[in-house]
């Protein structure tokens, strides 16, 4: 039987060179705690493991009994019942042995899967947000996928191949030394050296060609998702011949590694099979002539046959097997790598959660750069009061959104330091600092999921009228209500079946519903049409009562009756003061406020005070 034919797909990521050393056994010591909690049922799976190899090499020795007393030069005149009873109850007993093995193992190896794949999970959602920008999901998640799937294999192929293997060549060895000359074992053990040594090399070999043809499969992949994710752009630019093409160079160049891959594991193969043969032909041609010379019996010839077949077929699986641990270690490697990937935004020991029902919110001295070659912000400070409300307007690329994801701590600043109730962030939970924080963000994503689904997530154990009511409180109510499925109507990949209207809306439901001390506006009404934007604009300014309020803004007439009003340009607080102040000062403010209600053809009123 020949090794089965595959070609496993990789990561995205470069697979290393085929000369780079590698520590891919060190994940073996990273699952060994998850085998551990489990350990009854491993060693109950190992025992019923090593009964079913005794009855598997017990069944050639009863059979050579069986044509032993069935041959008519021993002059035996009764069937051998208790030798054929026997022969039965082994041949049941090795499947029955091995199934009950798998039955109590299969539990071990889905927990372990499980845990290991929830902590994977879990560390990405702790990592910062500049590592989930850097980072191609796709890639990231086939690394997820196969390393899981590479932990089943792992522990499969360790325990229910390699550890038979060498238990049943140990239990065959032991029987040939006992019962036959010297000669039977050392064909048999250099036959087995031999065939060792060539399947690892071969098959180290072929793991950089497999290596080569998972790292252009990858890219491929990745090509793939990028261009179908950006599906309204191909079509925008009527592009999707070129998609087309640049996804076939990637696969024209998998196509040449898959055929060299495929080609050396013929090679692997016919190796194989033909060390194994000449074992074979020189063992039986040594007991036939044992045989002939009567030195041996027929049973003898048919228990070396039957010990042979045994030894031989886990072996022919040897190549593959190897090939795939080496590979599940491969795939592992890259997973648990994710794990090595240092939080850039960890909690300090002893952090606490954000105290008190209200909120000041500080911004002191603020310098930040996401490229150490372009800084973003300068020296940036302000501070809403308790209650309050500041809005922040300027150009795009001025450093507004940067404040957001400042204050929600995806980033640390680079200088300076930003306070809630006079305690820096950095030692707050992060839990509990995003926990006092809503937002309805500029772009907003939703799951693809129930539009009820995307609202609740606000706050999950939100009760179903909660969430009624949050709804109707960001004017969509109505409108799902009129939808077929209601607020079952699943929303698409990103939300795109709803338009930026409708998701935006959703949004602020999610927000309203998470009922936070501090709100962030992040240019929350830029999706909506005149009328719907006066009607939320309202439901928002309701909703900031109380609360402190960072609303970031385009459109100035939504920030009208902020306390107060930050101009920021090239990352600095150009101008501050309220809507009157600013309009009187005659500066950048009020040179904006001008050029929109240019714009806007006077729709709205430039009401002052």
């Amino acid at each position: 039987m020949t090794a089965r034919r595959s070609i496993a797909t990789n990561s995205s990521e470069p697979a290393p060179a085929p000369g780079k050393s590698r520590n891919e056994w060190r994940t073996v010591s990273m699952v060994l705690p998850y085998l551990w909690e489990y350990r009854g049922r491993v060693l109950l799976a190992l025992i019923f493991l090593v009964t079913a190899k005794i009855a598997n090499v017990g069944v050639p020795l009863v059979m050579k009994e069986i044509v032993d007393a069935l041959d008519p030069r021993q002059a035996v005149l009764v069937l051998p019942l208790m030798l054929l009873a026997a022969y039965g109850v082994l041949r049941l007993s090795n499947t029955l042995f091995a199934e009950l093995r798998d039955i109590v193992f299969v539990r071990v190896a889905q927990h372990a899967i499980r845990r290991i794949a929830l902590t994977v999970f879990r560390h990405l959602h702790s990592l910062s947000l500049r590592f989930h920008l850097d980072r191609q999901t796709g890639g990231m998640t086939r690394d997820i996928e196969r390393g899981t799937r590479g932990i089943g294999t792992l522990m499969n192929y360790m325990l229910f191949s390699i550890i038979p293997v060498i238990l049943e060549f140990g239990l065959v060895a032991a029987v040939l030394l006992s019962k036959f000359d010297w000669r039977f074992a050392a064909i048999t053990f250099v036959a087995v050296a031999v065939y060792i040594g060539f399947t690892f090399s071969v098959s180290e070999w072929r793991i950089s060609l497999r290596r080569q043809a998972n790292e252009l499969d990858s890219r491929a992949t990745t090509r793939a998702i990028d261009s179908l994710l950006n599906y309204e752009t191909v079509k925008y630019f009527n592009n999707e011949e070129f998609e087309a093409r640049r996804y076939d160079e990637n696969l024209q160049s998998y196509e040449g590694a898959a055929v060299k891959n495929e080609m050396s594991l013929g090679m692997l193969n016919i190796g194989q099979s033909c060390i194994i043969a000449i074992a074979v032909t020189l063992l039986m041609m040594l007991a036939a002539q044992g045989v002939v010379d009567k030195t041996l019996t027929l049973g003898d010839l048919v228990l070396i046959n039957g010990l042979l077949i045994q030894l031989y077929i886990p072996l022919n699986f040897l190549g593959m097997v190897y090939r795939e641990i080496k590979q599940a270690l491969t795939d592992m490697e890259r997973m648990f790598n994710l794990l090595t990937q240092n939080r850039e935004i960890e909690d300090k020991p002893g952090a606490r959660a954000p105290e008190g029902v209200s909120a000041t919110v500080r911004f002191e001295g603020v310098d930040f750069s996401y490229d150490p070659k372009r800084q973003i912000l300068h020296g940036v400070s302000f501070e809403i009061p308790a209650g309050a409300k500041v809005a922040v307007v300027g150009h795009s690329g001025s450093g507004k959104s940067t404040l957001a994801r400042l204050l929600y701590r995806f980033y640390d600043v680079g200088g300076g330091r930003i306070a809630i109730n006079g305690v820096d962030i950095r030692d707050l939970k992060q839990t509990g600092l995003r926990g006092a924080i809503g937002i309805v963000p500029q772009d907003t994503v939703l799951f693809n999921d129930s539009i009820y689904y995307n609202i609740q997530y606000g706050r999950p154990d939100a009760t179903h009228e909660e969430v009624i009511a949050a709804a109707q409180a960001a004017h969509i109510h109505d409108f799902v209500l009129k939808l077929p499925d209601g607020y079952e109507t699943r929303v698409g990949e990103r939300g795109l079946k709803l338009s930026g209207g409708e998701k935006q809306r959703v949004a602020i439901a999610r927000a309203i519903l998470k009922n936070p001390r501090i709100m962030i506006f992040d240019e929350a009404t830029s999706a909506l049409d005149s009328a719907t934007e006066q009607a939320i604009q309202t439901e928002l300014t309701r909703i900031a009562e109380g609360r402190t309020t960072l609303v970031i803004a385009h459109r100035l007439s939504t920030i009208m009756d902020a306390g107060q009003i930050l101009v920021m340009d090239g990352g600095r607080i150009i101008e501050r003061g309220s809507h009157r102040e600013l309009l009187e000062r005659g500066g950048a403010y009020a040179e904006m406020w001008a050029l929109q209600q240019q714009e806007e053809g006077g729709a709205v009123a430039t009401a002052v005070g």
